[in-house]
């Protein structure tokens, strides 16, 4: 582990005996020395307006069906950018996407408030090649607060090189909204539900929609997609492999948009499908697939079936193996 590494366990921060670290500076028991001022106070920042100032709203103006509409419209069209795009499509190539799609991805995937492709791509192929491990971004052994938020909040690796994704660096519309993610976040998230709001019900409707389809979205999509890197690493089964935490969850992929089944992933990360199962809630997979039928997508890459019946047969007999042997020596 490097010096500038911590481990959360439980909210208890503990550092490696040769780090540098003053402990008169240490704030409620947090690396406050170390605290990534921006994200944090954004994340906290968006999080705090959507326990107070949303409420607030909803108390004075109500609710109607048109902010409703809006709040899941803009959920479905940013989450699945990241689902879909951000993940599925750019950090594993399971699938070629025409311009418009990938476009649309780039664009809405930025309102998710996520940072770039290129930057979220790195972070998730360095998370797939060091899984569980330090060099894992959010590596669930440093605690389940760790891998959820903290190591944004406390994010020490701020200078990451990209060369785990040279081949996105060679894409042109990648590169331009790495280029202008911050602005292209603002104007999605903030502006058009802003926007559309006036349209609707004059400055009433605008800051109703900045708050619930721009505030209050974010903070409910960051944290499903948080849900991935903390709970699908401790909640569910692991059917596909026990080489890594990374687990299925039905419940979880409800919230997900499909990505809880994340032990199939680990397996077989280049399978455009999470849940491979017919019966099994997966609509990015489905989402995927229409769109292919459309020519919109294409060269969707799937795993043999025989090879995922493989993985599962050697999976069920060494979990049968350790409880026989655990019974055993009980």
């Amino acid at each position: 582990m490097n010096d500038s590494s911590f481990i959360g366990n439980g909210g208890n921060f503990t550092f490696p005996d040769n780090a540098n670290v003053r402990p008169e500076r240490l704030f409620f028991r947090l690396p406050f020395d170390r605290i990534n001022w921006l994200t944090s106070s954004f994340l906290i920042g968006t999080l705090a307006l959507t326990l107070t100032a949303v409420p607030l709203y909803l108390w004075f103006f109500g609710l109607d069906w048109f902010q409703v509409v809006l709040f899941f419209a803009m959920l479905a069209a940013c989450g699945f950018s990241v689902t879909l795009g951000y993940h599925r499509l750019f950090s594993h190539i399971t699938f070629q996407a025409s311009w418009p799609i990938r476009l649309f991805t780039l664009i809405f995937g930025a309102g998710a408030f996520e940072n770039s492709v290129l930057m979220w791509a790195s972070e998730h192929r360095r998370h797939h090649k060091h899984v569980d491990h330090d060099d894992d971004p959010y590596c669930i052994s440093k605690g389940f607060f760790y891998a959820h938020i903290g190591w944004l909040l406390f994010k020490l690796n701020t200078d990451q090189p990209y060369d785990n994704v040279a081949d996105l660096q060679k894409d042109k519309l990648v590169c331009w909204q790495d280029r202008h993610v911050q602005w292209i976040a603002v104007l999605v998230s903030f502006g058009i539900p802003a926007i559309l709001g006036f349209l609707w019900n004059g400055w009433h409707g605008a800051l109703g929609a900045f708050l619930i389809a721009g505030v209050a979205r974010i903070v409910v999509l960051q944290h499903c997609t948080f849900l991935i890197n903390s709970a699908c690493h401790t909640i569910g089964r692991q059917p596909y492999s026990t080489r890594c935490s990374a687990r299925d969850s039905f419940l979880l992929a409800l919230f997900t948009m499909g990505e809880g089944y994340h032990n199939y992933h680990h397996e077989f990360q280049h399978d455009y499908r999470n849940g491979v199962k017919p019966w099994q809630f997966d609509p990015t997979k489905w989402l995927i697939w229409t769109l292919s039928k459309l020519g919109l997508t294409r060269n969707l890459r799937r795993v043999p079936a025989d090879k995922i019946w493989s993985a599962q047969r050697e999976t069920g007999a060494r979990v049968a193996c350790a409880d026989y042997i655990a019974c055993r020596r009980g």
